[in-house]
């Protein structure tokens, strides 16, 4: 048997999330029919190398042999003599974290599991997953799995709003009930989390000495591909079934989506959008990507909870909001943690849009994702008068006067906007709720 299918089913054999250098030792004996001397020292670096860290790839297992001092000299020693004794045909099961043996996760062990659990067949569960990228080189937009709406930033650059067709979006959907939403957040997080809202993103932060807004920049086209099908890893799936739901939830978007260049954008942020949503990414749009966001940001967020709590600050994220606050100690410090914490922000491979940190003192007004935090949770003032003028205008004038932006669905744009002072002041949601409801709308 040549040396590299030796190779690649020592990998296969070692490949079983085992912790243990004993039982490593021993599948390395069984494989290979005979007990060397350099077996024991290959299991401990193993063990080493991946103990602690999401279930590896069988590519990363053959470089983690290629590399390896001491079997690199066993090869070229006993090259003739080293050969497989037994194949350690094991079927693939799930390898979850001592985490994740408690969230209740369905089994799904192979791909024809997942197929079955996706009620597809598995051509069907290989086409809307796309591994290889095939719907990024259709020009057929009928074929492609994905509706697209380019949206233009206010403070420059793009946003792409990839909305996922019916029938991937059912997928989805599963995926999301069936496994993300048996996942608890970090207890920061508060976006897209049931029994949190922007309400308990701003309540820790309500009358402190300072407050400290970043921005994380491009957040969901952040999460590429590789790492989506890594949480899927470490929540114990195989490989091939990690891959395939990492699959089912990025996109990839075709060039001819930015075929047309708005005359008002750079052609340079452009170019850089095009290159960026390119490649397999989160798409904004999915029901799934805001949990797996969050789940994937874990680690940001453990770092960034550490890193407040030391400098005796609160902190909170709502997607790419981040928020610190604190007293006179952290009012001290705050210019320093601010630079810190955009470190660690991309060591987690995230960057942080200077152009919207803003340190918020209580000599100013601060507010985080629209409420004004400085005594208690309110809203801005002059936003609330507009609001109310814009409704009583309604009344007076029809809705039709009002609608300056042409906007195509008025009446739940601003039903939304209601909504939202509900949320914050019940009392001053109510007057305004009367005022819309007092709107003769045509039918």
């Amino acid at each position: 048997m040549p040396a590299s299918a030796v190779i690649s089913v020592l990998a296969r054999s070692l490949l079983t999330g085992e912790q243990n250098i004993d039982r490593v030792h021993a599948r390395g004996v069984r494989t290979l029919g005979r007990s060397w001397a350099w077996l024991r020292p290959l299991a401990r670096h193993y063990v080493e190398a991946f103990s602690g860290r999401t279930l590896p790839r069988h590519r990363d297992v053959v470089q983690f042999l290629l590399h390896d001092r001491g079997f690199r000299r066993a090869r070229s020693k006993y090259r003739h003599e080293i050969f497989v004794a037994e194949w350690l045909a094991e079927p693939q099961r799930m390898q979850p974290t001592a985490k994740a043996q408690h969230w209740d996760l369905p089994v799904i062990e192979s791909v024809g599991d997942l197929a079955a659990w996706l009620s597809l067949s598995p051509a069907e569960l290989e086409w809307f997953a796309d591994l290889k990228g095939l719907g990024n080189k259709l020009r057929n937009p009928k074929l492609q799995h994905y509706h697209y709406r380019i949206l233009l930033k206010r403070s420059g650059g793009v946003r792409l709003i990839e909305s996922p067709k019916s029938r991937l979006k059912d997928l989805q959907r599963r995926i999301l009930s069936g496994i993300l939403n048996r996942i608890p957040a970090h207890q920061a997080v508060h976006g897209f989390v049931k029994q949190r809202s922007i309400i308990t993103f701003a309540a820790p932060h309500v009358g402190k000495d300072v407050l400290l807004r970043l921005d994380l920049q491009d957040f969901f086209p952040t999460f590429p591909a590789a790492r989506v099908q890594a949480l899927f890893r470490t929540l114990g799936y195989p490989e091939g079934v990690a891959d395939l739901l990492g699959g089912l939830c990025t996109n990839s978007v075709h060039r001819d989506v930015w075929s047309v260049r708005p005359v008002e954008m750079d052609a340079m942020q452009w170019h850089e959008a095009r290159i960026l949503y390119a490649r397999p990414h989160l798409p904004q749009g999915a029901p799934t990507s805001p949990a797996v966001a969050n789940l994937t940001a874990y680690r940001l967020d453990c770092r960034l909870f550490g890193l407040a709590k030391s400098a005796g600050a609160d902190y909170t994220r709502y997607a790419d909001d981040l928020a610190f606050s604190g007293d006179d100690t952290f009012k001290r410090a705050v210019e320093r943690f601010s630079a810190h914490a955009a470190a660690i922000a991309l060591e987690e491979g995230f960057s942080v849009n200077h152009r919207k940190t803003r340190i918020m003192r209580q000599g100013v007004r601060q507010h985080l994702a629209g409420i004004v935090v400085n005594q208690h949770e309110s809203l801005p003032r002059g936003d609330l008068k507009l609001l109310e003028a814009t409704l009583t205008n309604c009344v007076r004038f029809g809705p039709e006067s009002q609608n300056r932006a042409t906007l195509p669905h008025f009446r739940a744009h601003l039903e939304g906007r209601i909504g939202f002072v509900e949320m914050v002041s019940s009392l001053k949601g109510r007057r305004l709720r009367r005022l819309f409801e007092a709107i003769k709308w045509e039918e």
